[in-house]
């Protein structure tokens, strides 16, 4: 396992461990559905990039679980019927 995911910081970061896989669980079928990373990863798999997204607040969940983007002003719905 990723060791950034056995920090207490990632988990803080997100408001916990519940919302923190929900955020995984989101973007990972984003990606795998063809959405474009936020970060650029060199050789790194899916679950870096989204991890790397994370710790980098360019994702995050609304207060209603929307997967949302720090990208731009304000945020950007990114939650495409997950």
């Amino acid at each position: 396992m990723l060791e950034e995911l056995k920090e207490e910081e990632i988990v803080n970061k997100v408001g916990g461990r519940f919302k923190l896989s929900t955020l995984i669980q989101k973007r990972m079928i984003m990606l795998n559905t063809g959405a474009k990373p936020l970060v650029d990863v060199r050789g790194g798999d899916k679950m870096t990039i989204v991890i790397q997204e994370i710790l980098n607040d360019k994702i995050y969940l609304d207060a209603s679980g929307v997967l949302m983007t720090n990208e731009g002003a304000g945020g950007e719905e990114l939650d495409e019927d997950v």
